[in-house]
């Protein structure tokens, strides 16, 4: 009998120990977790306030939409953008051109992009926002698709801290208005099933709150000439997405979306 006593004491202690040592485990990669998330806010002063682009075409890549070059903006229309505004929306547009290649691994038009953005970048007079190394790290990883993204995307995080950091964040605003202009433009364009593919729809469909929130970042600096214009610019959309009930769209919607991205689009390359 005391030997069972003094085994069961034996098993409730080590169970106390374990409990004890599991919840002191727990607290300090709780501690750890909060210690990384700190250093990241302190790592970027500005951080990226919608999805990317590149979040967009990799679900389109998730579901296996094909690539298809003649939907991004040539390369070689980057000489066309003479105001700030065209250059700005431009390179968000070349930005979402360089998301897109880069997630289906076209080598090719991934370094066409990079230049045509780098180009805008140097009108723009904003070349110190790129790291100098850039492009001989994007033509050293062509191979690599996962640093690849990763050096693509954390150009536009750099890029946008940059602009936000040098007080432009109205070309900020600009350059993420025309990424997510031609990401969507992308999603409903991909496809001539589009409309009968659940997954793309959703895509589509959860452009709304993105939208949202780019419109109350541009009515803040409404003051600005080229940032009221693309308010009026992303008007007509945002009144689609917001006739949109949680959870649903008609085709009828899906179709004034279609139309009305291709219609901006349009305005914005030509």
């Amino acid at each position: 009998m005391k030997s069972t006593i003094r085994i069961a004491s034996l098993v409730i202690a080590a169970t106390v120990l374990l409990v004890a040592c599991n919840s002191k485990k727990a607290k300090q990669n709780k501690a750890h977790e909060i210690k990384k998330e700190n250093v990241e806010k302190e790592v970027r002063e500005f951080v990226y306030p919608l999805p990317t682009s590149y979040e967009v075409t990799e679900m389109l890549n998730r579901i296996e939409a094909a690539y298809i070059l003649s939907l991004s903006n040539q390369a070689d229309n980057v000489d066309r953008y003479l105001t700030e505004k065209s250059q700005a929306i431009n390179l968000g547009i070349y930005s979402a051109d360089l998301s897109y290649a880069s997630t289906y691994h076209q080598q090719q038009e991934t370094l066409d992009f990079m230049n045509a953005s780098k180009k805008l970048i140097d009108k723009l007079e904003i070349s110190q926002a790129l790291d100098k190394q850039l492009l001989e790290s994007i033509e050293n990883n062509l191979n690599n698709k996962d640093e690849l993204v990763k050096i693509v995307t954390n150009s536009f995080y750099n890029t946008y801290e940059y602009l936000n950091k040098n007080d432009r964040a109205s070309v900020s605003l600009l350059v993420i208005a025309g990424s997510w202009v031609e990401a969507l433009y992308i999603a409903c364009h991909i496809s001539e099933e589009t409309f009968s593919n659940k997954e793309m729809v959703k895509i589509i469909m959860n452009q709304k709150e993105p939208l949202n929130k780019l419109m109350s970042m541009l009515e803040m600096h409404a003051s600005h000439e080229d940032v009221n214009s693309t308010i009026d610019d992303l008007k007509i959309l945002q009144e689609i997405y917001n006739s949109v009930d949680a959870g649903s769209i008609t085709i009828e919607q899906l179709d004034a979306i279609e139309k009305n991205v291709a219609l901006l689009r349009e305005k914005y390359v030509s």
